[in-house]
């Protein structure tokens, strides 16, 4: 649709510009927004190698570089544009979504408020791209000798917005948001191979290959597996995976607390009220199961477009959902209690 507007008029049309940089105060919110993003991307594109390099809690630096499928030059020129994206083609396809990127403006939306830089290679007796852009504002476009796999490197971030760039935190919360998202990547992508080096030091390194219980191991330690259990569940309506705190091992706080639903950490009232429903009696004032679980469910069956943020999902039948899991969880829960008491009972028995 197309209105023209008289040269006297209030209203305007912003320019591209300043769109991009109202985008990315919804999309960058601080430096772990941009490492999040990007670490959907490098997933999506079928990584199994991601390193995340950062300087003063990206503040300064964020890098990314992943061994996934790279561009070609044409779509990485499309990639930096507002709305382009190869994740999604029509409308029905915002009900569908298996990815965990597909609203296209990511990476627009972190160039308009940095500098820039994407080096990608799909094929590498093609070469690779190289594409910088300063606030956005393309300042190159080059072909360059680089791996299959892409690397983005994101520097002086918020630099031509500072009213954004004052409320940043310390350099040690910010630290701690990345390592946060980079936990919660890991943890539902446990095949993929994680690190982080911060100031060029090392902090995580999270080889991937050996499932949900090596991972979780990785990073809460040998000790906190005795802590917890396996569960599995399936059904024609959704299927359930993962490990829940033993009842007689609640937790004081809810750190211990991760929800995926498609392989997206995501927060979900039905979800968290149905876990807590199936503890029940288990549970004492202000006390907390840990628990790591991942749902699978037909993708027509959630809206994950709630937010830019992606991390919000509505259940077209959350109340089944809630109930699923509480049933299923306080079975598994009477289960392991029973298991564990008649054990101790008939093994004391024997010996007498």
């Amino acid at each position: 649709m197309t209105i023209s507007s008289s040269t006297d008029s209030k209203i305007q049309i912003l320019p591209e510009t300043l769109i991009n940089k109202i985008a990315a105060g919804e999309v960058v919110e601080r430096p772990a927004s941009v490492v999040k993003e990007l670490l959907e991307n490098a997933i999506d594109a079928g990584a199994t190698d991601v390193h995340v390099t950062v300087k003063n809690g990206g503040k300064d630096l964020i890098s990314i570089l992943d061994n996934g499928s790279g561009m070609s030059e044409s779509d990485a020129q499309l990639a930096v544009e507002r709305h382009a994206t190869s994740k999604i083609y029509n409308e029905d396809d915002l009900f569908r979504i298996s990815t965990l990127g597909f609203r296209g403006e990511a990476l627009a939306s972190i160039a308009s408020v940095s500098h820039f830089e994407l080096l990608t290679c799909n094929d590498e007796n093609q070469g690779g791209t190289r594409i910088l852009i300063k606030g956005g504002y393309l300042e190159q476009l080059s072909k360059i000798g680089f791996p299959k796999g892409t690397k983005v490197t994101v520097e002086r971030l918020f630099f031509n917005t500072p009213a954004r760039l004052k409320f940043l935190k310390t350099t040690a919360t910010e630290l701690q948001h990345i390592q946060q998202h980079i936990l919660q990547k890991s943890l539902a992508n446990p095949d993929i191979h994680f690190r982080l080096t911060h100031n060029r030091q090392l902090l995580l390194n999270l080889p991937g290959g050996q499932g949900l219980q090596t991972r979780i191991q990785q990073i809460f330690g040998e000790e906190f597996l005795d802590t917890i259990f396996p569960v599995n569940h399936e059904e024609t309506s959704l299927l359930f995976s993962g490990f829940i705190s033993f009842p007689s091992k609640p937790r004081k706080s809810r750190r211990w607390q991760y929800i995926f639903v498609n392989d997206r950490n995501v927060k979900s009232p039905a979800v968290n009220h149905g876990i807590y429903d199936g503890y029940g009696i288990f549970l004492g004032k202000s006390q907390h199961p840990a628990f790591f679980l991942n749902i699978q469910i037909d993708p027509t069956e959630i809206d994950v477009n709630v937010h830019p943020a992606k991390t919000e999902i509505r259940f077209r039948n959350s109340q089944l959902v809630h109930t699923i899991l509480a049933d299923q969880i306080s079975s598994a829960l009477k289960e392991c209690a029973s298991r564990r008491f008649f054990g101790r009972e008939h093994s004391q028995s024997q010996m007498s």
